[in-house]
């Protein structure tokens, strides 16, 4: 899939987001003079190979020739702690220059809503300049599990894979099994996507708590025309035109707290890949950086490119982006406590217990047909 930047985000951008305009001429020739004969390091939360890894390299790459000064790409892997490691260095050591960019796990700010004490930076402070792909994840299992549909999952334990328990593949698998009952063993520290895969191919694993599928048709196609997986379920906010049968994990809801709950998880997919800077890097470098990405996106070199490699490009703006992470960071406090509920290993997901409002808690019943 390639598009153009979208019209519209999925929460509203208006009153929310960082702004940040460029000066005139002088700040332009003052960001060249910066850039100019430097390195432009990018950090990667993962290990080469996978998703984050592919998108960040291919986009920083094109991005820098749009960029005063045209510096060079220097990108650094960080894996650790379910991106948790890349985080914080951008937080607390990066410098603060411009010079150095990131991706990290798109689940990062739910992951600090619902775990606030766990993390020493705030995913709000971070200035962010664009997602390269917004696109749904799917639960990927081996075809060799014998897993059909997403109720076997409700039948026998399976064992996933995850980087860590604040990334995607450690948070869809244990809200699934803390709302809806599923019995998922989930083996955390992989350090990226190709260690999953490998294991996956062993047999060590019967799939990974999640991948996007745009990486999986990207960077696995062997797996699809050979006929060696599964997609049980998928997270985004609507359904993949691909993956039409396949259900989005809110739609399992049985109530309109579960859905909530499960929606708001799901927004990290409009996050994507994206990129950001640490904090209070200065307005002028700000603006170049967005500037510059936003050109990327709609260039003829790098469209071509994604194409060759059959990646999917459905990039948001740095701006949209910001008001994104904030529209999450500021959810109601009830939910908020559903939300912990539901991710968190051991808690029960109690939702009379946890809201004041118990009529989201109760389940419509179905209509019996007439015969």
């Amino acid at each position: 899939m390639f598009s153009t930047f979208p019209s519209h985000t999925l929460l509203a951008a208006a009153g929310l987001a960082v702004a940040v305009t460029a000066t005139p001429a002088t700040a332009a020739d003052s960001v060249a003079d910066f850039y100019k004969g430097k390195n432009l390091k990018v950090i990667i939360s993962t290990s080469p190979g996978g998703g984050y890894d592919t998108y960040a390299r291919m986009a920083a790459k094109h991005l820098v020739k749009f960029l005063p000064g045209n510096p060079n790409v220097v990108a650094q892997n960080m894996p650790g702690a379910g991106h948790t490691r890349a985080g914080q260095y951008m937080a607390l050591a990066a410098p603060r220059d411009g010079s150095t960019i990131a991706t990290i796990s798109n689940a990062m700010p739910f992951a600090q809503l619902v775990w606030p004490e766990r993390f020493k930076f705030d995913t709000a402070s971070f200035i962010w300049i664009g997602n390269v792909n917004a696109g749904n994840n799917v639960v990927m299992m081996w075809r060799g599990s014998g897993l059909k549909t997403w109720k076997d999952l409700l039948k026998k334990e399976y064992v996933l894979g995850a980087t860590g328990v604040r990334s995607t593949s450690g948070l869809y698998p244990r809200a699934l099994n803390n709302i809806l009952g599923t019995k998922i063993k989930i083996i955390v520290g992989f350090k990226g996507g190709p260690q999953m895969n490998l294991a996956m191919e062993r047999g060590e694993i019967d799939g990974r708590g999640s991948n996007a599928w745009a990486s999986i048709k990207g960077l696995s196609p062997q797996y699809l025309e050979k006929n060696q997986l599964v997609m049980p379920i998928q997270m985004g906010l609507k359904r993949e035109p691909e993956l039409k049968g396949v259900p989005l994990i809110w739609e399992l809801g049985r109530n309109d707290a579960e859905r909530k709950v499960l929606k708001l998880l799901s927004a990290s997919a409009d996050i994507g890949r994206p990129l950001l800077a640490p904090p209070e890097v200065p307005s002028d470098r700000i603006a170049a950086l967005r500037a510059a990405f936003d050109a990327a996106m709609a260039s003829d070199s790098f469209i071509n490119e994604a194409k060759k490699r059959k990646m999917d490009i459905n990039p948001t703006r740095g701006v949209e982006l910001q008001a994104l992470v904030q529209e999450i960071l500021a959810t109601p406090k009830d939910l908020q406590k559903l939300a912990r509920a539901a991710v968190t290993k051991g808690a029960v997901f109690d939702c009379k217990k946890l809201l004041k409002d118990a009529k989201m808690c109760k389940s419509k019943k179905k209509k019996k047909k007439k015969k």
